[in-house]
């Protein structure tokens, strides 16, 4: 485990746990004889102590030239100015390369990934990070495949993970790649957490569309934003700003990165969201309140955009009913 500066300590510690759980912690608890499956060590570059975004300090055992081999390797989440600074950690992505190259699994937790694609080695890759960094790794990095829906990737040997806690995403995928699915389902049930989760796209809430200074596009986001539940034609659009529909849609696609079709979608996707986060609404009542009378279509398209079910995604987020531990209204487990 690669400790960096600045990022959030539990990319690191949550992992580190994880791998110190397998074989022992469900083993204590069962009282089964003790069968460890993993060796953890940890380094900074340098070997000195590094400092977290919450001011917790962590004392590395080695700096990372002390590791010579090692099945897996893992990069803790650095801070948010990764972006700035990771080309001038040559010797990092040196090792990294190096170690790669010996055969070393090596991983990164969400800003993490940052090093690896610097390194060069998630070039024509499949490789995953936080949803509110992905266009800023795209601009940076165009050669790497990102795919910001996943929690978790792996492709030639990398892995990545989306977030600051899919660092137990990541850390129970290797437990169940090295050592089985019952070991990973018994570090997951001694310590009361899920199993890997696979799309992080329910939790995203970026803005719909990067900035941009075409007014006129602006003004036809102005007024889907506030008609997006009825019917609006492209051609009514651009009637009312002033453009043809042709130019409005090529214009549309340069400034948002959307097509206005998608984009109405995404923005109905968003506000049904919210009605399942803060109500016990009918699946049926939310649908026809964002323009959908066919609710398996929503349905269909709701999944397509956050990867779960409305009702999935209703249990996960809606407020729960703590007597009950199911989310509040009659609505909430519909």
């Amino acid at each position: 485990m690669v400790l960096l500066e600045g990022g959030y300590a539990s990319t690191a510690v949550s992992a580190i746990e994880v791998f110190h759980s397998a074989g022992l912690l469900w083993n204590r608890l069962q009282g089964t004889p003790l069968q460890p499956r993993f060796r953890v060590r940890t380094a900074s570059i340098d070997g000195s102590p590094v400092s977290s975004a919450c001011a917790l300090g962590l004392v590395p055992q080695h700096a990372i030239h002390d590791i010579e081999t090692s099945d897996i390797v893992i990069l803790a989440a650095p801070g948010m100015d990764i972006l700035e600074g990771a080309g001038r950690k040559t010797e990092l992505l040196d090792w990294l390369r190096r170690l790669h190259g010996q055969g070393a699994l090596v991983a990164g937790v969400c800003s993490g990934v940052a090093y690896m694609a610097e390194s060069g080695l998630l070039d024509g890759r499949r490789a995953t990070t936080h949803w509110a960094l992905a266009d800023a790794m795209r601009q940076r990095f165009p050669k790497v495949l990102w795919d910001a829906r996943q929690f978790v990737t792996e492709d030639a040997g990398l892995l990545c993970s989306g977030g600051v806690y899919a660092g137990l995403d990541l850390s129970l995928y290797l437990v169940d790649k090295f050592c089985g699915r019952e070991t990973a389902l018994q570090c997951a049930r001694s310590l009361l957490v899920s199993m890997p989760r696979t799309h992080q796209h329910g939790y995203a809430v970026l803005p719909l569309t990067r900035p941009h200074d075409d007014e006129q596009v602006r003004r036809a986001e102005e007024y889907l934003q506030a008609h997006f539940a009825r019917p609006v034609s492209t051609e009514a659009i651009a009637l009312r700003i002033g453009m043809s529909q042709r130019n409005l849609i090529r214009r549309f696609k340069a400034a948002t990165g959307h097509l206005p079709g998608a984009y109405v979608q995404a923005l109905r996707v968003t506000a049904a969201k919210q009605m399942l986060e803060g109500g016990s609404q009918p699946i049926q009542g939310v649908a026809s309140g964002i323009g959908y009378e066919d609710v398996a279509f929503f349905r269909t398209l709701f999944k397509r955009h956050t990867g779960m079910t409305p009702a999935e995604y209703r249990r996960r987020f809606a407020p729960l009913n703590v007597g009950s531990g199911e989310a509040s209204g009659p609505g909430g487990t519909r």
